[in-house]
């Protein structure tokens, strides 16, 4: 005969292990919309149901109402979590509620179900479910901020300035993405400046990009990387990539994002809107090819290309979440101002739209 203390700690504990991932299901669920990751939550979330279905009447009752539930009053109000928090708040309530059943699965006289194998495995099972929720969510936030002022970074067009004070005058302009090109030099160089650029990009919590390159991205804790049509494929680079970062797609052919869509680019760039002196090999894209990709996705579409402030209005108003420039503020005089200009003007653009 259990004890009805051992009783009570197990049915806590499996409630605990249980209502932890439940919450944890629904986000995979009704925030994600991740069928599998869902699937898998509720399996192992019955897996641990069933294995206590022998005991489960002495379980309940050995329960004390007025003992067991509530919350003790007077306790100050818990601080609000983001989604990625609260996946993290439940996946270690359901961790540590499994930790405690398989200590108490070693004691005698417990089912054979009770098992401290199985316990070990949901463990380690949640551990790998948190992480890739997590990554998912950190990875959404990123693709949320996919918008307004996405700049360019490219040494050789900076006219000689440092690339960092570049940045830092566009950042200060309230430019919301750098992405880093550079075809020139080697990855040590470009690693150093890259780290800086990273803490600069904190400071204005702006996404750091860094182009074909997922080691480099990597290596200095960008937020993704951006690849074109000759570059790696997305599922390569996806495949080096922690499970938040982003990975972005160029495509001048509504044929080639439709591609960028179903491989699950988290963001497509679209262009070349119009002649562009800053990349001689850029290809014509158009805004009407904007228009029709804008109708195919709802992924935020970049557009680039030729982009100025004297016509960025029809770019947006073919559906462009954001716009990429190179020399309308690497190149620009005064970069701060021009990228503040263009902020302006999108500002306007959007309220125009509404």
């Amino acid at each position: 005969m259990i004890s009805s203390h051992i009783l009570r700690a197990l049915d806590a504990n499996i409630d605990r292990a249980t209502e932890g991932l439940r919450v944890i299901e629904d986000v995979a669920r009704f925030v994600l919309d991740d069928a599998e990751v869902t699937a898998e939550v509720r399996d192992l979330r019955h897996r641990i149901a069933h294995g206590v279905s022998s005991i489960d009447f002495q379980l309940v009752g050995a329960r004390r109402p007025e003992e067991d539930v509530g919350a003790a009053p007077g306790l100050p109000e818990e601080p609000r979590l983001d989604v990625a928090q609260l996946v993290r708040a439940n996946a270690k309530r359901a961790e540590e509620a499994l930790r405690v059943l398989e200590e108490f699965s070693r004691l005698p006289g417990l089912p054979a179900a009770l098992s401290t194998a199985q316990f070990k495995a949901a463990r380690f099972a949640v551990y790998e479910i948190e992480r890739r929720l997590v990554g998912r969510l950190r990875r959404q936030d990123k693709v949320d901020r996919v918008q307004g002022l996405y700049i360019i970074l490219d040494p050789t067009a900076t006219h000689g300035r440092p690339e960092l004070e570049v940045a830092a005058a566009a950042l200060d302009g309230g430019a919301a993405v750098i992405q880093y090109r550079d075809k020139v030099r080697e990855k040590g160089i470009q690693l150093a400046t890259l780290l800086q650029l990273r803490q600069l990009c904190d400071q204005h919590r702006a996404l750091l990009i860094v182009n074909d390159d997922p080691d480099l991205a990597v290596a200095c804790g960008a937020d993704g990387v951006h690849v074109g049509q000759r570059d790696l494929p997305l599922a390569a680079a996806r495949a080096v990539l922690p499970p938040d970062a982003i990975v972005g797609v160029s495509a001048a052919l509504v044929e080639e994002a439709q591609q960028a869509d179903k491989e699950g680019a988290d963001y497509i760039a679209v262009g070349a809107m119009y002649p562009s002196t800053s990349k001689a090999d850029t290809r014509p894209a158009g805004v009407a090819t904007l228009h029709k990709v804008r109708g195919l996705t709802r992924r935020p579409l970049v557009a680039i290309g030729g982009i100025s402030i004297e016509n960025l209005e029809p770019v947006m108003a073919a559906g462009a979440d954001a716009i990429a420039v190179i020399s309308a503020v690497v190149g620009a005089q005064h970069p701060e101002r021009a990228a503040r200009q263009l902020v302006e003007k999108l500002r306007e653009c959007r309220e125009s739209a509404q």
